[in-house]
């Protein structure tokens, strides 16, 4: 914690550029979930400037933030894009999800309280009756990450967090791939993992979630032009 000072300015500067940083961060941090930004596209800095009438520190706190989280990539004295990956990178990511996700939600499980098992059926429920590419992408990504939210990690929860945020678009892509057919097997693994959870076997909430991933991780390998068709 910074000592009290009567000069205000040296202390109150950096604060207004980290929240700047924070804000811009937060924004485009949603843009590029919400698909606004294509893998690949090109961040400029003097355009998130103009944008949020801040100057280029707080913009390349933000992007150092979002670099962080895996879903910008910075080149120094080059520039900034939106992370993307090709289908051999997410194939790898994939299979790193299938190992170390069910470790983590192994942490949690025991700290679900009954009331929050209900709420996460529900959701589940909420996702199978949705219709819309982009409300089941962000109902999914709810379902999933708030399992992991109870347990205190090191690295893993950072590591799943990473991992989420390079392969988003690519499950986004999955789910119109999806949608197109009348396939409720995505649901049923929903619906089997609550299941797993209410009954606190760890085991087989592992298992259904490593499966689960794994069904997506091969579908996208059926569809090769998902990683193809982006700046």
């Amino acid at each position: 914690m910074a000592s009290v000072s009567t000069e205000p300015a040296p202390i109150l500067e950096p604060a207004r550029h980290g929240a700047a940083g924070s804000r811009i961060a937060d924004e485009l941090r949603q843009s590029i979930l919400s698909g606004a930004y294509e893998p690949g596209a090109r961040i400029r800095q003097e355009d998130l400037a103009d944008l949020h009438g801040a100057s280029r520190l707080p913009v390349r706190e933000a992007l150092r933030v979002l670099e962080g989280e895996g879903l910008v990539t910075v080149v120094a004295n080059t520039g900034a894009w939106v992370s993307r990956l090709s289908l051999a990178e997410c194939e790898e990511m994939y299979q790193i999800r299938e190992r170390v996700e069910p470790l983590l939600l192994r942490y949690n499980v025991p700290l679900m309280s009954d009331d929050f098992i209900d709420e996460l059926e529900a959701l589940a429920t909420q996702i199978e009756l949705s219709a819309d590419v982009e409300d089941f992408i962000t109902l999914d990504r709810r379902f999933h990450l708030s399992m992991y939210g109870a347990a205190e990690t090191n690295l893993l929860g950072d590591i799943v967090l990473r991992l989420w945020n390079r392969t988003h678009h690519y499950r986004r892509a999955f789910t119109r791939v999806f949608s197109r057919g009348n396939d409720q097997s995505v649901h049923y693994e929903h619906h089997l993992l609550v299941s797993a959870i209410r009954r606190r076997d760890l085991g087989e909430a592992e298992r259904v979630l490593a499966g689960h991933i794994r069904r997506t991780r091969l579908e996208l390998a059926r569809h090769p032009e998902v990683f193809s068709h982006h700046p």
